[in-house]
């Protein structure tokens, strides 16, 4: 008896010590990737597509489609910040199970509810894919980008002097509704495929869908990003901002001022990380303003920082003048969002290491709030990463590379060159893909720290 009696006491010890919050050493790179790989396997923990008679790509519900999409770029981000492949096999496959016939990310199970915004994070996922050299796709990364590129092109609609619909099908509740989010997809994938390429079309509607925003006054002189506009009322502007709509503009700016070295474009970036600052940040910590104070984010709204966190994190690359300003604010974030990873939940809301749920809210350094999710996982681990060493986004493919444009008709892309160099240097492909899709998750062990 007495025996036994030591030995629960020893296991319960066992348990303590492996268990717990997340503690990070924010001066070791090493322990900031520790402290990451426990906030991963948390997150992929939410995910069952590759497991046998699941979907792959998919997350359980609540989660709509879209956000598996963000899911694996938040996972592409993470093997390129701390070089740890291990969820690269499910990314590359959960990515292209869902591409569809049309190599554009419509498959038959999402075509008649999907959303352009929906798409346009699929579409983003496959571009940093192709940005950090993801093994495993036919046809590439970029060719599939470009797809949906050329679509949204097809899809854009005179109603209120142009723009994107929020819906694809005319027949979806919200086919009359042109928001931020949908043509921030399109600018941030137009800007990213100019950078890659150098063909001047892509740079072109970049151009063409910012200065849309701004006549639709979506985006307004101080550079705040508003939520849309009813095709019948075009005046009338929902001013609700999100972080979301905002990282995608200031992404994209960023890269247009990389690859031009534009006066224009530098004024859209530094108006943009001003409204950030304004809008979406409190206590030193990223905020997001819309429904955070009262505790009313939606689900998808949870999720919405991790867009904005690797949106400045590419800004500093992008445009290093911005460092100064952005990267304390990355510091103060991830220091909160560690902190904040030290939830206890049942394990049908959480089954990563127990005692490291990552809450939603970081102001005033606050612990664990209750809430746990997919969103919650992919904040941290952005917020993290953020503060790791990578290459910025370079010029991977040249214009005349056998990666080019993916199909004939008049949504194409010319094959004319943009005036505009990328003032980075290209980057290696990266590590790639050694395991089989099927390979099992590896634990880590214990460390020390529908879209609206």
């Amino acid at each position: 008896m007495k025996f036994t009696m030591q030995r629960s006491a020893l296991a319960l010890a066992l348990l303590g010590a492996s268990a717990g919050a997340i503690k990070v050493d924010f001066t070791s790179d090493d322990s900031i990737k520790a402290g990451a790989s426990t906030i991963a396997y948390g997150l992929v923990k939410y995910y069952n597509g590759n497991e046998t008679g699941q979907v792959p790509g998919t997350l359980p519900q609540p989660y709509y489609w879209w956000e598996t999409g963000a899911v694996f770029t938040t996972l592409i981000d993470y093997w390129a910040q701390t070089g740890d492949n291990t969820y690269n096999a499910l990314t590359s496959q959960g990515l292209l199970f869902q591409v569809g016939q049309g190599n554009d990310f419509l498959p038959a199970n999402e075509t008649l509810s999907e959303a352009n915004d929906d798409q346009g994070v699929w579409a983003l996922a496959a571009l940093a894919a192709a940005e950090n050299g993801l093994a495993g796709s036919q046809p590439s990364w970029q060719e599939l980008a470009k797809n949906v590129f050329n679509e949204f092109v097809a899809r854009w609609d005179p109603k209120c002097g142009g723009g994107l619909r929020w819906q694809i099908a005319a027949v979806n509740a919200g086919y009359n509704y042109k928001n931020s989010a949908a043509n921030g997809v399109f600018f941030d994938l137009a800007a990213r495929l100019f950078q890659q390429t150098n063909n001047n079309t892509y740079s072109q509607w970049a151009t063409k869908v910012f200065e849309w925003e701004q006549k639709a006054g979506l985006i307004s002189d101080s550079y705040q990003v508003f939520d849309g506009v009813m095709v019948e009322s075009c005046s009338k502007v929902d001013k609700m901002q999100t972080s979301m709509s905002t990282a995608l503009f200031l992404d994209g700016s960023a890269v247009m001022y990389n690859a031009t070295s534009s006066s224009d474009w530098k004024t859209r970036v530094d108006g943009l990380v001003k409204d950030v600052q304004a809008t979406f940040v409190k206590d030193g910590v990223l905020y997001e303003s819309a429904c955070e104070g009262e505790a009313l984010c939606t689900v998808d709204q949870q999720s919405f920082k991790s867009f904005l966190i690797r949106s400045l994190k590419a800004t500093t690359q992008q445009a290093p003048y911005t460092a100064a300003t952005i990267q304390p604010l990355l510091q103060s974030t991830a220091q909160a969002a560690a902190h904040s990873c030290s939830g206890s939940v049942d394990k049908k809301e959480f089954a990563g290491q127990p005692g490291t749920a990552c809450g939603f809210s970081w102001v005033g350094n606050a612990a664990f709030d209750g809430k746990a999710g997919v969103g919650e996982q992919m904040n941290a681990l952005s917020a993290l990463t953020a503060l790791l060493s990578k290459a910025p986004r370079s010029q991977i493919f040249p214009s005349n590379s056998s990666n080019s444009t993916s199909s004939a008709g008049p949504t194409q892309p010319s094959k004319t060159s943009g005036s505009g160099t990328p003032s980075v240097s290209p980057k290696s492909p990266g590590n790639k893909v050694a395991a089989n899709l099927l390979t099992a998750l590896a634990v880590f062990g214990g460390v020390a720290y529908g879209l609206c």
